[in-house]
C-alpha cells in the first residue's frame, strides 16, 4: 500500500526557512511528477510546486524565487522554503501523480508568524 509521509512543517519567523519532506512508501510506478500544493484556512487548496522526472520544476507565482523543489532517484521531494511570510501559513501536501491516480500525504503544518 502507498502511503506519503510529509514532514518538517513547524512555527517559524517572518523571513525564515523551512526545509519540507515527502517520503513514499510502497512502489509507486510511472511517476509523471511530484508536487507540494497546500491549503490556508478559508481558502482553496493551491499548487505550490512540482518537478518531472527530467528535473524540470513548475512554481506559483507566489512562492518564485522563494521556495525551491528537489527530488531524489527514490520516492522522496523536498521543499526549501525562505523569505516565508504569514501568507505562507497553511498546511502543505506531498503529491505524487501516476498514469494511473495521484497519492497525497497527510499535510504538514507551516505557521509563519512572529
Amino acid at each position: 500500500q502507498v502511503r506519503l509521509v510529509e514532514s518538517g512543517g513547524g512555527l517559524v519567523q517572518p523571513g525564515g526557512s523551512l526545509r519540507l519532506s515527502c517520503a513514499g512508501s510502497g512502489t509507486i510506478a510511472g511517476i509523471k511528477v511530484m508536487g507540494w500544493h497546500r491549503q490556508a484556512p478559508g481558502k482553496d487548496r493551491e499548487l505550490v510546486a512540482t518537478i518531472i522526472p527530467s528535473g524540470a520544476t513548475n512554481y506559483a507565482d507566489s512562492v518564485k524565487g522563494r521556495f525551491s523543489i528537489s527530488r531524489d532517484n527514490a520516492q522522496r521531494t523536498y521543499l526549501q522554503m525562505s523569505s516565508l511570510t504569514p501568507e505562507d501559513t497553511a498546511t502543505y501536501y506531498c503529491m505524487i501523480g501516476t498514469p494511473w491516480g495521484n497519492y497525497w500525504g497527510q499535510g504538514t503544518q507551516v505557521t509563519v508568524s512572529s
